[in-house]
């Protein structure tokens, strides 16, 4: 599972042990859950927070482990009829980040 973020999130995220960015702009008490993605789902959700194609050289994309979340893990439409995506409904721990990739993301 991944989610696409700003270097600067994350490194203040690391300092204090919990990430709680839900999406470009809006964190996880606005939005209610963090906003993540899987694999095949990254490409178009970076385009659309961040511009077709994502031209930062800020952006880090996290690899989240599943099986160490302590917090629920749903997997929802954005909308009705929509494909699912996964939703972190609490802080993210910074230890169930297994990897921190640079953008652009690569699967290999």
């Amino acid at each position: 599972m991944l989610h696409v973020t700003e270097r600067a999130l994350w490194d203040e995220a690391r300092a204090s042990g919990v990430y709680e960015s839900s999406t470009r702009g809006r964190t996880l008490g606005d939005v209610g859950f963090i906003h993540c993605s899987l694999p095949h789902q990254l490409p178009a959700v970076a385009a659309l927070l961040y511009g077709d194609p994502p031209v930062r050289d800020d952006l880090v994309v996290l690899v989240i482990d599943p099986a160490l979340l302590d917090v629920p893990l749903r997997f929802e439409p954005p909308v009705p009829g929509a494909e699912d995506f996964p939703h972190i409904y609490g802080p993210l721990r910074t230890e169930a980040v297994v990897e921190v990739r640079p953008w652009p993301w690569s699967s290999s």
